[in-house]
């Protein structure tokens, strides 16, 4: 495979115009066959296995076009002056709902004590993840009816379709993070040309992933957040992977290899290593359909097209600008031989002296360390998940008004009713009013609706007004007594799927973890034939994330700094983040580990001192991981800034794993740790050395090791994987 990937680069570099006219036209004509044939984005919330889809189901049998199959709206009028809301204000917005596409029905008025507002349901006959009503499309026309009603009133929206409907992207944050990543860039790079070039791979590898997203909503449902998730996913990548070739390249040309070669050399090591970690973080994405939720499979899909994409660009493109470009990527007073402006004293690189500090005194490191991940992991103990709640919407979006609206007038309940459907075939319209009267009788039940029965006779449906919100932490204890209680009853609804969900999901959240993390590490155990190197980054990994989970915890549940991500105040976490944030978590940090550990074990395979080789190995990598990790934080922080509740989690979730991972392990934990085992480090059983395939991460540079210097017994190890 190096000769390969040293031919692609040095390919790419001595033609770049052709390598640079086939991604034009391959993004051209992606784009264009994405507009033609490709689909929209729609969540599908519809989960085997979970106890509300029954009752869903017999609402579609027993209620064809109607509402109580298809989804729902709440209209919420309310007079801010406090006068009564006049009937015929009513009657005007009820009729211009009603002519609304797929309205099959709206609900005579509910009005509040004072009558100030008036509350209206509207049903559909389709799902909210039909066409014409995802994306968005059905709370438009909803606006577009309910536009204009009334002089001076305040008419909200809110329920079940508005709720679901994906947030507008603002895009101001990412705007922001990708101008301070580029700064960070040329900070490190020295040049403008330099810093925009891994920027410039990145976006064309978004853009044939974003083609090729809008492709697979064409086959399959892919979740309205998912694009989302994938451009974030495979910016911070993308310009990781492009970073790491870049800096190769330019230590080659300082070197005095010529710039062909030295593009060739760059792809044959560090695109190795561009290859594999991109391989893990797809094995991390594959573990996602595990959860058993279709929108999962749809995150995992789209992350990986987008990864797939921009490791493709960087190992084709960026060796065609460097080609391109030539010298013109080192510093102008290099390139003229010049000394520099303020010439440095002759010693070593920061993160070698790091390195060698922790090196020196391992233990108190490696103990402050774990002392530091564990105290933000913490809260993390504490984790509560629910699905999207907006309750915690921007204050002046309209499902956020609604919901206050309708919290104050009606009770917070009102926002995620239950909906019970009794079989009245079975228990008869006297077993319809028992069950109606055992619901009455529970606690936190504050309202039980009259029953409607279905056109065939067969079911009867109940909606249960809860004494508090969807997302409140006693939800999941009420439905599970409303259920206990209803013998021959199903209990469904929105809300009760959500709880479903959530359930699900933290149930399923180890066989995701497992997953993940035995086939990471067998690809580990195979690059660097060894078996202690994978337990103690899958263990190191592991810490992070869950240090991550602490902080997301922290800010969103407990509302510790919570004003800083525009939040008015706490709310659980949603039940998406855990599996999501731990599959994209762990690929990224492999990415780190492969990085660094590949010059590792290059200096290990040259000399054979199992401590210098880790100095050295931080030395050499140190500065680069901790500007891909700048990068990647303030890209993440920039989505953490969106007005939608899992790419805010996520976001800011992953830019604290990321930090703490290009900090705390990878500059202090995997020193010390690594010192602590020293040669056994690389020990691997000759009974597992025969049954994994051997695959190096990053071959060393065979002409940058002068002749005699690899030993035979080194050389030995290089093709045996097996140490000392």
């Amino acid at each position: 495979m190096t000769r390969l990937l040293h031919r692609l680069g040095r390919s790419s570099a001595a033609h770049p115009w052709r390598t640079l006219v086939s991604w034009v036209l391959l993004v051209v004509v992606a784009t264009l066959t994405a507009g033609a044939l490709g689909g929209t984005p729609q969540d599908d919330f519809d989960v085997e296995g979970a106890p509300a889809l029954v009752g869903i189901e017999q609402l579609r049998e027993h209620f064809p076009g109607s509402g109580a199959a298809g989804s729902s709206a709440q209209v919420v009028v309310h007079d801010p002056d406090g006068d009564p809301v006049t009937d015929a204000d009513v009657a005007e917005l009820t009729a211009r709902v009603a002519e609304v596409d797929h309205v099959t029905s709206v609900t005579p008025p509910r009005f509040s004590a004072d009558r100030d507002t008036a509350l209206l349901t509207v049903g559909f006959d389709v799902p909210v993840t039909d066409p014409d009503l995802a994306g968005g499309l059905g709370v438009e026309a909803l606006e577009t009816a309910v536009r204009g009603v009334g002089d001076g009133l305040q008419v909200e929206l809110g329920g079940q379709l508005p709720n679901t409907s994906p947030e507008e992207v603002q895009g101001t944050g990412e705007v922001v993070g990708v101008v301070v990543a580029l700064v960070l860039m040329v900070l490190v790079l020295g040049t403008v040309v330099a810093a925009g070039l891994p920027l410039l791979v990145a976006l064309a590898g978004l853009g044939v992933s974003a083609a090729g997203v809008t492709l697979l909503a064409a086959v399959t449902d892919v979740s309205t957040t998912a694009p989302t998730v994938a451009v974030m996913v495979g910016l911070g990548v993308g310009i990781d992977y492009a970073l790491l070739l870049v800096s190769r390249h330019l230590e080659h040309l300082r070197a005095g290899v010529p710039v062909v070669e030295a593009a060739g050399r760059a792809t044959a090591t560090a695109g190795r290593s561009v290859l594999f970690a991109a391989a893990i973080v797809l094995v991390s994405l594959m573990g996602l359909p595990l959860a058993g939720v279709p929108i999962y499979s749809s995150y995992g899909f789209a992350t990986g097209i987008s990864v797939v994409a921009v490791a493709a660009a960087a190992l084709t493109l960026v060796p065609a600008f460097c080609g391109l470009l030539g010298r013109r990527l080192l510093p102008r007073r290099e390139r003229r031989g010049l000394p520099p402006r303020r010439p440095r004293p002759a010693r070593a690189s920061l993160s070698a002296r790091w390195a060698a500090a922790v090196a020196r005194h391992p233990v108190p490191w490696a103990l402050a360390a774990f002392a530091l991940i564990g105290a933000l992991a913490a809260p993390a103990f504490d984790m509560r998940t629910f699905p999207r709640d907006v309750s915690n919407n921007a204050a002046d979006s309209t499902t956020r008004q609604a919901y206050d609206l309708i919290a104050a007038e009606f009770g917070a309940g009102a926002n995620g009713p239950f909906t019970v459907v009794v079989d009245r075939a079975a228990v008869g319209d006297d077993g319809v009013a028992a069950a109606a009267a055992r619901l009455g009788g529970i606690d936190d039940v504050v309202a039980v609706s009259p029953p409607v029965v279905s056109p065939d006779g067969a079911v009867a449906v109940l909606e249960v007004q809860p004494a508090f919100g969807p997302a409140d932490e006693r939800t999941p204890d009420l439905l599970a007594q409303l259920r206990a209680d209803l013998d021959g009853a199903e209990v469904t609804g929105s809300t009760a799927m959500f709880s479903d969900i959530s359930v699900l999901l933290s149930d399923r959240l180890w066989l995701v973890v497992g997953f993940v993390v035995a086939v990471s590490m067998l690809l580990l155990a195979a690059m660097f034939r060894s078996a202690v190197v994978p337990v103690k980054a899958a263990v190191l990994n592991l810490l992070s994330i869950g240090a991550a989970y602490g902080v997301v915890t922290a800010v969103f549940q407990w509302g510790w700094g919570s004003d800083l991500v525009g939040l008015d105040g706490a709310m659980p976490v949603s039940s998406w983040l855990p599996i999501l944030m731990f599959a994209i978590l762990f690929g990224l940090s492999m990415d780190y580990e492969v990085f660094l550990l590949s010059r590792i074990r290059e200096h290990w395979l040259r000399s054979g001192d199992a401590r210098d080789s880790v100095v050295r190995g931080v030395a050499g990598t140190g500065r680069v991981i901790s500007t891909a990790a700048a990068v990647m934080v303030v890209v993440f922080l920039g989505f953490a800034t969106e007005t939608d509740l899992v790419v805010r989690q996520l976001g800011l979730g992953m830019a604290v794993a990321v930090l703490l991972d290009a900090t705390v392990v990878r500059m202090v934990l995997v020193p010390a740790t690594m010192t602590l085992l020293g040669r056994r480090s690389w020990w691997l059983p000759g009974w597992l050395d025969r049954l994994l395939p051997t695959i190096e991460p990053e071959a060393p540079d065979e002409d940058a090791v002068p002749a005699g210097e690899l030993t035979a017994g080194r050389r030995d190890e290089a093709r045996a994987g097996v140490p000392v």
